[in-house]
């Protein structure tokens, strides 16, 4: 066992992690920076040794689904267990032990095609209040970026009725030089800018902010409203026709289903034959092609030229990246690229790589956007939807409005919000506003703030 420094008692959550992979990472560095109590558990002792040096938490080396491993970890007083292994039936065994010998909430990551059907009788029946598929995750983002190819992000909220999207201004484009006030008086109230990132710092606008080419601009809408004001300022807005995915993993799969699904014909090069027949099974109606994807001319034969969208989906995220760049050279096509590494990202980041897709990002947000609202379940907002935008220096969080408070029946206006810290939309009753300052929230509303402040988890955090 490595045991953490003596600290003051935390007044957040007892938490369990069992994995030490990337996902688990990510959820131990920012819910240590929440203040919540964590002890990991994996079977690597340099893997454990590492982590609980970087990061002030108890490590356990063994079997996470072990009882005896369980009760060293403290299962009998922990609230949380989260099960991120590689292996779906380790974390289902993990969160089956500790639901048997703790009273604690289990969240699992589960990312078999075989199971991703079964996802609600599993949780029923397991007991679990969360389970996780990255892949499928990852997939429907990028599913919602071809849908609308110009944009480089688009995130759903409000249950579908409001969409967040990020987009680069383009050179002579009519935005360049427009103030956020002037954009909403001469093109549209329908929308609102939410963040603008510039020379790699992130700002929350106010009206007097001037937007320029080049910009990275992030603004929130109903879904009609976004496409209209995109068409407004010279965007295509027509989903792609056919995609090319290389690599036939899980994420692949998923992927290409959503696409099919959506009307958009769809190829898939896989280099293991075997996995080419179970693909063909599983997907009568895309073309499975047996041969490798990082071949140059078997990609031009294939028509990477003339295709619409390209998505590398290997395991290895070095080939995704020279996929994209090669793509970018030869096509305009739309590009996606799925990164699995969470470091490097400035290296990244300089690179032309289109959208990226980051499923360890993914899985983590739907987990603490949990953990946040267990912690507040006693207060008068929940979370409904967490999300992270321009590498998690601003958080788009969607609250839910339970019960009357200081922020509630008062005009947005006279209301003293934190720094760098904006009210994006209402949703009330399936009805999405586009706030001005004489709007009001109200019990039962879902607000959507968009801060680049971190753990709000309740409405009330967002003034001073």
């Amino acid at each position: 066992m490595f045991k953490k420094s003596n600290t003051a008692p935390k007044q957040g959550l007892s938490i369990i992690i069992v994995g030490c992979g990337k996902v688990g990472l990510t959820l131990i560095e920012q819910l240590v920076k929440e203040g919540h109590d964590i002890t990991v558990i994996d079977k690597r002792y340099e893997r454990i040794q590492e982590t609980t040096n970087l990061y002030d938490i108890m490590g356990i080396v063994g079997n996470g689904a072990s009882y005896s491993v369980q009760m060293e970890a403290g299962i009998e007083n922990t609230d949380l267990i989260i099960a991120v292994t590689d292996s779906d039936e380790l974390n289902l065994l993990c969160c089956t032990v500790a639901k048997r010998v703790g009273n604690c909430a289990a969240i699992a990551r589960v990312r078999n095609p075989d199971y991703s059907e079964e996802v609600v009788y599993l949780r029923e029946k397991l007991g679990l209040v969360l389970i996780i598929n990255p892949e499928l995750e990852a997939a429907k983002e990028a599913a919602r970026i071809l849908y609308l190819p110009t944009a480089l992000e688009v995130n759903s909220f409000a249950h579908g009725q409001a969409e967040l999207i990020k987009f680069k201004v383009p050179v002579h484009n009519i935005l360049h030089t427009m103030t956020v006030a002037k954009l909403g008086h001469t093109l549209t109230n329908d929308i609102l800018i939410c963040a603008i990132e510039r020379n790699n710092e992130v700002h929350i606008p106010n009206g007097d902010f001037q937007i320029l080419s080049g910009d990275i601009l992030s603004f929130v809408a109903q879904r009609q409203a976004a496409r209209s004001f995109l068409r407004q300022i010279g965007f295509n807005t027509k989903q792609v026709k056919n995609a090319m995915i290389i690599g036939g993993s899980k994420a692949s799969y998923y992927l290409a289903k959503e696409l099919i699904n959506n009307g958009i014909d769809v190829k898939i090069i896989e280099q293991n034959k075997e996995h080419c027949q179970l693909l063909s099974v599983a997907l009568p109606k895309a073309i499975i092609i047996n041969g490798d994807g990082t071949d140059q001319d078997l990609l031009k034969e294939e028509g990477l030229e003339q295709i619409e969208a390209f998505i590398p989906l290997t395991g290895i995220d070095e080939e995704n990246i020279i996929l994209t760049l090669h793509a970018k050279q030869v096509s305009n096509a739309k590009v996606i690229t799925k990164i699995n590494r969470l470091n490097f990202k400035e290296v990244i980041n300089s690179l032309d790589l289109g959208s990226l897709v980051y499923p360890s990002y993914i899985t983590s947000e739907a987990i603490i956007a949990y953990v946040r609202a267990r912690k507040n379940s006693l207060n008068s907002s929940n979370i409904e939807t967490l999300y992270h935008m321009f590498d998690h220096r601003v958080e788009a969080i969607e609250l839910r409005v339970l019960e009357a408070s200081s922020v509630t029946g008062i005009a947005l206006k006279d209301l003293n919000l934190k720094k760098d810290t904006l009210i994006s939309f209402i949703n009330r009753n399936g009805h999405i506003i586009i706030p001005t300052g004489n709007d009001c929230i109200a019990v039962g509303d879902t607000v959507m703030i968009v801060t680049k402040q971190t753990g709000f988890d309740n409405i009330k955090d967002i003034t001073k």
